[in-house]
């Protein structure tokens, strides 16, 4: 079971549009009321779908962050945007490292993104790793370059006959010290960076307001869709993380409405949990996981939604107590935490409360039925299946109107 390093480092920063246009460099883009919008193309870019082989061309327009220093040594950052890339329209979004004024990596995609699949198949870059760093879908790996602080690029991407064009609204980067493994649905093993960490972080910690506090999220099933549609990641076995994200979505009253998924046939037990999994998939991981793909949807929804890391259930029961649940990625094997009887490699858990006595309450979507998915388990072996799983990845979801707890000195929200 790994230790839970409540001193680790991490931090989290977004731009918000179109308030945030002028402190990069904008190069065809320009503010539209709702974010940034592709006014004058910049460029004209052929691209080839590599999971359909159709080529079509678009007007392209770009937007480059500044870059954003983090006081230490950086092991991971992982982005995510809310945006809507609509009918013939995709963003393509890239980081690298920096230390100090000087670029240590190069430029490595960490997306290929549209609303639906119309433009293009939605996915990841494989294959992208060299001395410097590496991508695993949603995260970029820092291997072998000294990154103490990062810059984001995001490609706004047109068909000239598109009816609408791209809108990006935000886009940000949590980086940390711990390092994950494997693959969005394969991280077991992954834990905290063990080292010493220079300057420990204050870190927030419980108000109390969240004991005793269970939020009324609504129990969904993924197993409910196991022998149903088997499209976009092999079916309900594989949908933990669109089916939270469909549970908190439905929980702020912001869910799709029913004629978005009535293309879903046969309707099955809960067309919407089958309509998040298109929605969410990525068609070069092959699976549903993917993390910033999921809060994307959930932006679609006209929500505030990122992912970030938390350092302990002390900093997620802040959220809890401002009403806020949190959907949370964890590894553990059959045993490590009772009450969750099954191994997974990555598995997304929304903890909608806390008992009296501090441990957590889940709505974990493994379950054969709705009334299953409500458990209550033991806050330390949760907290180090979590922790120790992804390094206390959270997908955060909430309408602007539901402020954020106030953040720690060293702000990872």
């Amino acid at each position: 079971m790994t230790a839970v390093d409540p001193g680790r480092d991490v931090t989290y920063h977004r731009f918000r549009f179109p308030a945030d246009l002028r402190l990069g460099t904008a190069d065809g883009v320009a503010a539209g009321p709702d974010g940034l919008v592709l006014a004058t193309p910049a460029d004209r870019l052929d691209h080839t779908d590599p999971h359909s082989g159709d080529t079509a061309g678009y007007d392209a327009a770009t937007w480059t962050s500044p870059v954003v220093p983090v006081g230490f040594a950086v092991a991971e950052l992982v982005p995510s945007w809310t945006a809507d890339a609509p009918s013939g329209c995709w963003l393509r979004v890239e980081l690298r490292g920096f230390a100090g004024d000087t670029a240590t990596t190069g430029w490595y995609e960490l997306g290929r993104w549209a609303a639906d699949d119309t433009a293009i198949h939605r996915s990841s870059v494989p294959g992208q790793a060299d001395d410097a760093a590496s991508v695993a879908a949603d995260t970029l790996r820092v291997t072998g370059a000294t990154v103490t602080g990062w810059q984001v690029r995001v490609t706004l991407l047109r068909r000239p006959d598109a009816p609408a064009g791209p809108v990006l609204r935000t886009v940000g980067v949590v980086a940390s010290t711990g390092a994950s493994t494997g693959t969005p649905a394969t991280r077991a093993g992954g834990a905290p960076d063990g080292g010493p960490v220079p300057t420990p972080a204050p870190v927030a910690t419980a108000t109390g307001a969240a004991r005793g506090r269970v939020l009324d999220v609504p129990r969904y099933a993924q197993r409910l869709h196991a022998g149903g549609e088997t499209r976009w990641g092999g079916g309900g076995d594989s949908w933990c993380s669109p089916t939270c994200v469909s549970m908190v979505l439905d929980f702020w009253g912001a869910g799709p409405t029913p004629d978005r998924y009535a293309w879903v046939a046969p309707p099955g037990p809960r067309p919407v949990v089958v309509h998040a999994a298109r929605h969410c998939y990525d068609h070069a991981y092959v699976g549903a996981g993917n993390w910033a793909f999921n809060t994307a949807y959930a932006g679609l929804h006209g929500v505030d939604a990122f992912v970030t890391r938390l350092r302990s259930l002390a900093e997620a029961e802040r959220f809890v107590a401002a009403g806020i649940p949190l959907i949370v990625s964890a590894a553990f094997t059959r045993g490590q935490v009772p009450g969750l009887d099954y191994d997974t490699r990555g598995h997304l858990i929304v903890l909608v409360g806390f008992t009296a006595d501090g441990d957590p309450v889940l709505n974990d979507p493994y379950a054969p039925d709705d009334e299953g998915v409500r458990r209550t388990v033991p806050r330390s072996a949760f907290e180090a299946a979590w922790q120790g799983g992804s390094g206390g990845v959270v997908y955060v979801v909430r309408p602007e109107s539901v402020p954020l707890p106030p953040a720690p000195a060293q702000a990872n929200w």
